[in-house]
């Protein structure tokens, strides 16, 4: 059985199309949905600003993660291996492990 692939049309407003500069991501998740947060955090500012959040399910949060790896692979086929530097990576944090109503820690 041939598989047929579906194209999508989809528009873009220009103050969408511009994006969002972002070097910080927070990852935080529940049962139901992943948070990912998106900051800019630059020297001389006193803290990272969130300028971007995207709200997934699970399934759409693990597709998201394997498209990706495979836009990675291929960028590192294209262009080399992306270097990570020296920054160690941030732990994510679990929704469960916050208070509902306050975003303080538990």
């Amino acid at each position: 059985m041939e598989e047929k692939k579906q194209a999508i049309n989809l528009d873009i407003k220009p103050e969408i199309a511009k994006g969002v500069y972002s070097n910080l991501a927070i990852i935080t998740h529940s049962h139901s949905e992943f948070i990912v947060d998106f900051a800019e955090i630059l020297p001389g500012l006193p803290k990272p600003e969130i300028n971007s959040r995207i709200i997934l399910t699970p399934e759409h949060a693990k597709r998201l993660s394997s498209a990706l790896l495979d836009n990675i692979s291929k960028y590192e086929s294209q262009f080399g291996p992306i270097q990570m530097g020296q920054a160690e990576p941030k732990p994510t944090f679990n929704l469960a492990d916050f208070n509902a109503g306050n975003g303080t820690k538990s």
